[in-house]
């Protein structure tokens, strides 16, 4: 019998305990802020934004919403990431992507203080990561591991399969893994023995982001975890990497979309604000 990993369940509880540790810092006159960053109105990034915003204020984190137009030059948006750097009583600062074509990213994240990275996407942050010292880890990772982790299953010595190698998901989860011990293979949509790899997966991490990549004719192991982070679309309904009816059946453990990886993905952020916060104390 397959038991579904309820992502929603999950981040409330974690929610749970952030409120009360930020309620805590509030009675001792500190308030978590949490600063974001939006340039231009990208409509899907200002629902991002507005759903960070939300959250953070239902848990007693302070979230500041810094709107900028479009037309904004680069080195305006690095003089206002360096106000929030040298502003004591911000201490997570996050920069919703994309940016407008004209603004190099790499440079608007490089300058983010790498103690105030809640994304964990400052090169210092992705170093600390890789040898295993990282304090910000990526949100969306660091939730997947968070979700892995509720089943209680054996993580050391086991088949962990990534597919999707991006810097944001694919990379990040891929190095937590395998500092829990897993044996790691990054595939992605272009890997030639994808079908051999997957047969031999006890742990599958999907962030391929393409609809129903995985599909139910796959040569599953019965106690396989399947982690499906796609944000895809079929006829404006959203839909994993997962062929979700189809591979439930014949696996152990899996993560819907929507109600899997992405109520952890803001819970992290928050938990990463308070982190940020205590590395103020450093």
């Amino acid at each position: 019998m397959v038991e579904i990993i309820d992502g929603k369940k999950i981040a409330a509880e974690y929610r749970s305990n952030i409120k009360k540790e930020a309620l805590k810092y509030r009675e001792k006159g500190i308030i978590p802020t949490l600063a974001v960053v939006l340039v231009g109105d990208n409509r899907a990034s200002r629902s991002y934004v507005n759903s960070k915003h939300k959250a953070c204020l239902e848990n007693s984190i302070n979230s500041i919403k810094i709107e900028l137009p479009e037309t904004l030059s680069e080195l305006e948006l690095l003089a206002e990431i360096e106000k929030l750097n040298n502003d004591s009583s911000v201490h997570g600062i996050l920069v919703q992507l994309p940016l407008p074509n004209h603004i190099n990213s790499d440079h608007v994240l490089e300058k983010i203080n790498p103690n105030k990275d809640v994304d964990g996407f400052h090169p210092i942050n992705v170093g600390k990561l890789a040898v295993g010292k990282a304090e910000l880890i990526p949100c969306t990772p660091l939730g997947i591991m968070k979700l892995i982790k509720s089943t209680n299953i054996e993580i050391v010595g086991k088949n962990a399969l990534v597919i999707g190698r991006s810097n944001i998901v694919g990379k990040p989860v891929a190095n937590l893994l395998l500092q829990e011990n897993a044996t790691v293979t990054i595939a992605h949509s272009k890997t030639s023995n994808l079908d051999e790899l997957i047969a031999t997966a006890d742990i599958i991490v999907s962030c391929v982001g393409i609809a129903h990549f995985l599909t139910g004719d796959k040569n599953y192991k019965e106690n396989c975890l399947v982690i499906d982070v796609g944000n895809n679309y079929i006829e404006d309904k959203l839909v994993g990497d997962v062929d979700f009816n189809n591979v439930k059946d014949k696996v152990s453990y899996i993560s819907p979309v929507p109600g899997g990886v992405g109520p952890m993905t803001i819970t992290m952020l928050m938990e990463n604000t308070l982190t940020a916060l205590k590395l103020s104390f450093d």
